[in-house]
């Protein structure tokens, strides 16, 4: 596993993102929610098409936590059509199949195709549907793609915060410059080969004197192995130091308990054979 990079942080670089619209949403707590799974993610453009409550609404910004200036830049629209006027590509998303002939993607591909599209130029949105039925067909035939989240078939049904924080995520991933899997190594810095090596010829030594490599024809391959093991490990220098302080005290634990024990450890200190 590679060390975490030079000013790795939580994820992706910030710039223009698709538009979230947020079709009637029933409860001022659900745009609110919408909003802080959007704040997550870096995405700012939130957009309403005649939410049932009015706007604005205070409970939005109780559960929005923070993300406030999501809700104090969103639009209102009397309208989906007016809603994605501006744009160039919308997604529709939905888990109910309406029986029209469109491209169907996951959030993952979704993302990607975003990506794209906004590195170029052209601007782009989301639909989500209302929390209790979902995008109305008038909604679902604005957009190009039908956007759905492959999800268990025992229990398929999200809530609109789970649905946009699912885009959202996918859209972060599709923008990180962090890599997926990385060692965080804290104060600490990967091990030298120096170090490492260090390491094996203190194991191979002690487990020579205890009797462990034998028979002797098979010591060469049993050092590699024991070589291999230690370098896929990848350790740390810290590692490397621990692991030398284990084998010393295991190895003079050992010793004193040995006939003659004692004599090989004063010989040792002395330098004599």
């Amino acid at each position: 596993m590679s060390p975490a990079p030079k000013g790795v942080g939580r994820g992706a670089k910030e710039g223009p993102g698709p538009a979230v619209i947020l079709v009637t949403p029933q409860m001022g707590e659900n745009i609110g929610t919408a909003a802080r799974a959007m704040a997550n993610f870096g995405l700012t453009d939130l957009r309403l098409v005649r939410p049932r409550d009015g706007w604005p609404n205070e409970r939005a910004f109780a559960a929005a936590s923070g993300a406030d200036w999501v809700l104090q830049d969103l639009r209102v629209f009397d309208s989906t059509a007016a809603a994605v006027a501006d744009l160039t590509r919308v997604y529709a998303t939905t888990a109910r199949d309406r029986d029209m002939v469109k491209p169907v993607a996951t959030p993952r591909t979704a993302a990607a195709e975003l990506r794209g599209l906004i590195d170029e130029g052209q601007s782009a949105g989301i639909l989500f549907g209302p929390e209790r039925a979902g995008l109305e067909n008038d909604d679902v035939a604005l957009a190009h793609t039908v956007l759905t989240i492959p999800t268990s078939p025992r229990f398929w049904s999200l809530n609109l915060a789970q649905a946009v924080l699912l885009v959202g995520y996918e859209w972060h991933m599709a923008t990180a410059e962090a890599p997926e899997k990385y060692l965080r190594l804290g104060a600490t810095e990967p091990a030298t080969q120096f170090e490492i090596q260090g390491l094996l010829d203190h194991l191979v030594a002690e487990l020579d004197e205890a009797g462990f490599l034998k028979p002797v024809e098979k010591k060469p391959s049993m050092v590699r192995n024991i070589s291999n093991f230690v370098q896929r490990a990848e350790p740390t220098g810290q590692d490397i130091r621990t692991l030398r302080g284990i084998i010393r005290s295991l190895t003079r634990s050992f010793q004193r308990n040995q006939p003659g024990a004692l004599e090989r450890l004063r010989r040792r200190g002395t330098g004599e054979p």
